[in-house]
């Protein structure tokens, strides 16, 4: 049985408005710099996509060098990883599990076995699960029920029958739900 402070203001679960500490009420909000806010949107962004720093900062130079809009590039990029599309397929719940997933061998490229997680899938790449591996639990059971509410994005189709996707043309960066003002920060950061 909870204490009353549990349901006060008190209690050690309750989110305050100011940080931590004796000093806390006293100072305003601290902002960040721009190198810092630069900072937290790479951060942000590499922990979305789990990728390590070296492999960003690749992706990154390889979108300063490419003509058009960098940002654009980038978001390209990091969308098509192949833990990203069957993510983004509805085959995994999240980025975690489709990369346990294709680490562990379980999808076809154009009916060629994957299992590089960064593999970079092109327009009209066919993405399907092994057919012996359909079999398995997770796929016989749970993935199922997950797909028939998922909604795959306008840049891949996916028929949920045969568990089979294809990426129909290039991701863009509204439908990727990462904000303009941090792939800009992004790319301001690396071209110093």
């Amino acid at each position: 049985m909870k204490g009353e402070r549990s349901y006060s203001q008190k209690a050690a679960t309750v989110r305050k408005p100011y940080p931590p500490g004796v000093h806390g009420r006293k100072g305003k909000s601290r902002k960040f710099s721009e190198y810092g806010f630069q900072l937290v949107s790479k951060q942000k962004i590499r922990a979305i996509y789990k990728v390590l720093e070296r492999q960003f900062r690749k992706y990154v130079d390889e979108a300063l060098k490419a003509r058009g809009d960098s940002g654009e590039v980038l978001v390209q990029t990091l969308e098509r990883r192949l833990d990203n599309v069957v993510f983004r397929m509805g085959f995994t719940d999240a980025r975690d599990s489709a990369r346990q997933l294709v680490n562990h061998g379980h999808f076809l490229v154009n009916d060629k076995p994957t299992n590089i997680p960064s593999f970079r899938v092109k327009v009209g790449d066919e993405i399907k699960i092994k057919p012996q591996n359909l079999k398995n639990k997770y796929f016989s059971s749970f993935l199922p029920k997950f797909l028939k509410k998922y909604q795959p994005p306008s840049w891949l189709t996916v028929d949920k029958d045969i568990l089979m996707g294809k990426v129909k043309n290039l991701p863009n960066l509204q439908e990727s739900g990462v904000e303009h003002k941090d792939i800009q920060a992004i790319i301001e950061f690396y071209s110093r």
